[in-house]
């Protein structure tokens, strides 16, 4: 019990002076205030338990709640694990899996992740208007999400990961106007993505392990998220050639498994602090641009099972965070020096299948007579040495308006 105070004291400290936090149920409900409407919450162990007071302007809110939720559980066709059972009565913040923060209180979250729930989502639960998160990974639900979720003016964190939504990519999560992580993966979502989801200020998509398809938006690189995940779909086309050029926040992008053709952009230089770049299993062709050496934090580059071709340059295995670089089953012709120390890194370095000469596991020879992609053009900004990386960004913008019509 005295660990468990210390634990809430050291929370109320780096909380603002407008926090609140109410005791009850076992655990305490850490609300981080705004003027004007309720933000996200912190919750140390359950739900709370205690009701409102009859005086308390959280009452209608509660009841609204309650009557959104019961509307929920009878969309809910099969609880294997009595997840539901709780779910009884009036008293919301002790249904299992709601969460409450004061003061109030008010429903502020619902984690419902490996439930195993089968149903569908409600448009009721858009009266939620405190809710700041919706966990709901691994169950059986089913359909799309209601329009309605548009009023849902509070959710930062919406998680409908690994279940049996299908249907067009649901547009609606771009009018939610707090949110900041959006993951869809592991569903049965199809058809093109919106441009409008690289303009919204999300800092984490997932939609990894769907059926998506069509050309990637043009604007992905505007995108101000840390991690992009689409791998696994069915996108084509290029890489957008803007890729890069208007932001340097993302970390991690995996485009892996698609039927992406053309060559990587030379932008992808500017992702100063990019630290995964999976491209693996697709059909880009043509050279590795130089800028990938200006990745001085990349720990994982995997460009697997493609068709790209050229020398490997020194710059690149000389990237002193690299751990993890793959080019196997491409059409690599040489690489250098640094590069034939670089299988002594830990994770390794998997150069098999191409076609360099005097190595074991290549490509046989015929295959190597023509390269594919031999004539492709990429667009590369002339130079007759490696770019300085410092000038990259100067370099590009010259080079962007010089060949603009």
């Amino acid at each position: 019990m005295g660990m468990f105070w210390l634990l809430a004291f050291i929370l109320w400290q780096l909380i603002p002076t407008q926090a609140a936090i109410t005791v009850g149920g076992g655990g305490v409900g850490i609300n981080i205030g705004n003027a004007g409407g309720g933000g996200a919450g912190v919750w140390i162990g359950g739900g709370i338990n205690n009701g409102p007071t009859p005086s308390s302007p959280s009452v209608s809110k509660l009841t609204t709640a309650y009557t959104a939720l019961q509307a929920w559980k009878s969309a809910i066709t099969d609880d294997p694990l009595g997840i539901l059972k709780t779910w009884v009565g009036s008293d919301v913040c002790s249904y299992k899996g709601v969460f409450c923060a004061g003061p109030g209180p008010f429903v502020a979250g619902i984690d419902l992740n490996h439930a195993n729930l089968q149903g569908s989502l409600v448009k009721e639960l858009s009266v939620l208007a405190d809710i700041s998160i919706l966990h709901l990974n691994s169950n059986r639900f089913s359909g799309t999400v209601p329009d309605t979720f548009k009023d849902l003016s509070s959710l930062q964190e919406l998680d409908i990961s690994n279940n049996r939504f299908s249907g067009p990519f649901p547009a609606v999560t771009l009018y939610i106007p707090n949110l900041v992580y959006l993951d869809l993966r592991f569903n049965s979502f199809s058809g093109p993505v919106p441009e409008d989801l690289f303009n919204k200020r999300l800092d984490a998509i997932f939609l990894n392990n769907n059926q998506f398809e069509g050309e990637l938006p043009q604007n992905l690189g505007n995108s101000p998220a840390s991690v992009i995940n689409l791998a696994n779909n069915r996108f084509n086309g290029n890489i957008p050639a803007s890729f890069g050029i208007a932001s340097s926040k993302l970390k991690e992008i995996l485009l892996l498994n698609n039927q992406l053709t053309g060559c990587i952009p030379q932008g992808i230089g500017l992702f100063s602090e990019m630290q995964v770049f999976d491209v693996s299993h697709n059909s880009l062709m043509g050279h590795l641009p130089d800028t990938v050496s200006c990745l001085s934090d990349i720990e994982v580059l995997n460009l697997a099972h493609n068709q790209l071709s050229g020398v490997l340059p020194d710059l690149v295995c000389s990237l002193g965070s690299l751990m993890n670089l793959s080019v196997a089953y491409n059409f690599f012709s040489g690489f250098s020096q640094e590069c034939s120390k670089s299988s002594f890194r830990k994770g390794g370095f998997d150069f098999s299948l191409n076609c360099l000469p005097g190595r074991d596991m290549q490509r046989p020879q015929p295959e190597c007579l023509v390269i594919p992609g031999g004539g492709l053009s990429c667009l590369r900004i002339p130079s007759a040495r490696p770019l300085v990386c410092g000038a990259l960004l100067g370099n590009l913008e010259v080079n962007v308006t010089s060949t603009s019509p």
